[in-house]
């Protein structure tokens, strides 16, 4: 099964996924772009790169590690093989921040309700 990814972008227009991958020095936005693209062609991808997070929406978070800098993007599935970016950010702690989640389900609300108005 191959997977589509696609960034969200908000109701003016502007792409938060876009504008942080935008801030990433060449080596990372290299790593970063290798993930997502395990994401894409593999079946089962590994946990380390991608995994569902407990007690949210059914938001996704897919994981990218440079050197010491760690990078997460959150999202969620649009059908069975469209993966939508919400948000990215560096991760400074163990536990995802809860109002980073809150973020991508309230951008995931918003893209269904545009799409499905």
């Amino acid at each position: 099964m191959v997977r589509e990814i696609r960034f969200y972008k908000t109701a003016s227009g502007r792409c938060p996924v876009r504008e942080f991958l935008d801030s990433l020095n060449g080596r990372q936005a290299q790593k970063v772009t290798w993930v997502l693209s395990l994401i894409e062609d593999l079946d089962t991808v590994p946990a380390k790169y991608f995994k569902k997070l407990v007690n949210t929406d059914d938001i996704w978070e897919a994981r990218v590690n440079v050197g010491r800098d760690t990078f997460r993007f959150l999202a969620f599935f649009d059908g069975p093989t469209v993966v939508v970016l919400a948000s990215g950010f560096s991760k400074k702690s163990q536990k995802t921040p809860k109002k980073l989640i809150a973020l991508a389900e309230q951008r995931k609300r918003d893209y269904f309700h545009r799409r499905n108005p």
